[in-house]
């Protein structure tokens, strides 16, 4: 839903996740991260968040429901019931974009003026994981660009991330195939590419990182004083 305010969350669809008994099989757990799956831009590091629920609807996986997924199953309905108000861009000037990557995954966040247009993060698919830090940091770039191709193509923006070396991508003379493919993709933007500290770029590395999950916070977060309860009888 979008008004004047920004954009919200269906209420109609929150009822619907409030009211979500835990899922008994792959099947429902695959319906459930679906439903919530269609919210995840409004949610810091939702694909980390979810991961042991995802891994649930593996077919080699067993299926073996415990306190881990049950805690994992009610933060995201607490979440997803709770989402910050995200900002409707403004024009097409002074977007920023943080990007961070880990062993776990690539996080993202892309800003305008200081307030939160996105959040997008996702798992790296299993060629990835033998990618070096280099690689990794220039693929979160990569998949934030293309994410966010309609709001960036075409449009002036600044790229922040922790790893210093890209910012002299564009001077390296020795790139190999993977390499020369996202230096060609990023050179169609309008970017510049700038170094920040991986510890101030604490919402990016918070989307990456599994093990931040405690940390992450979602900003402009409202939490009603009966949520506890309702989500206890949801």
């Amino acid at each position: 839903m979008v008004n004047e305010q920004g954009i919200h969350v269906d209420p109609a669809k929150i009822e619907a996740i409030k009211n979500w008994e835990a899922p008994k099989t792959p099947t429902e757990v695959r319906q459930f991260l679906g439903l919530a799956g269609y919210y995840r831009r409004f949610i810091e590091g939702f694909s980390k968040i979810s991961q042991s629920l995802t891994s649930l609807t593996h077919k080699d996986k067993k299926f073996d429901w415990g306190d881990k997924q049950e805690a994992v199953f009610n933060l995201l309905k607490q979440k997803l019931c709770t989402t910050p108000i995200l900002s409707l861009p403004e024009g097409c000037d002074d977007f920023v974009v943080y990007c961070d990557a880990s062993k776990q995954g690539l996080g993202c966040v892309l800003m305008q003026r200081e307030k939160v247009i996105a959040y997008a993060s996702r798992q790296l698919k299993v060629h990835e994981k033998n990618y070096t830090t280099h690689d990794l940091e220039l693929g979160a770039v990569v998949f934030a660009l293309k994410i966010w191709r309609h709001y960036l193509y075409g449009t002036k923006c600044t790229i922040f991330t922790d790893h210093k070396s890209l910012q002299h991508i564009f001077d390296q003379k020795e790139l190999n195939m993977r390499q020369r493919r996202w230096v060609e993709l990023i050179g169609d933007y309008d970017c510049a590419i700038k170094y920040y500290p991986g510890k101030a770029n604490v919402v990016a590395d918070a989307l990456s990182r599994k093990e931040t999950t405690k940390r992450v916070r979602a900003l402009h977060l409202t939490i009603h004083s009966e949520l506890p309860n309702q989500i206890r009888i949801a």
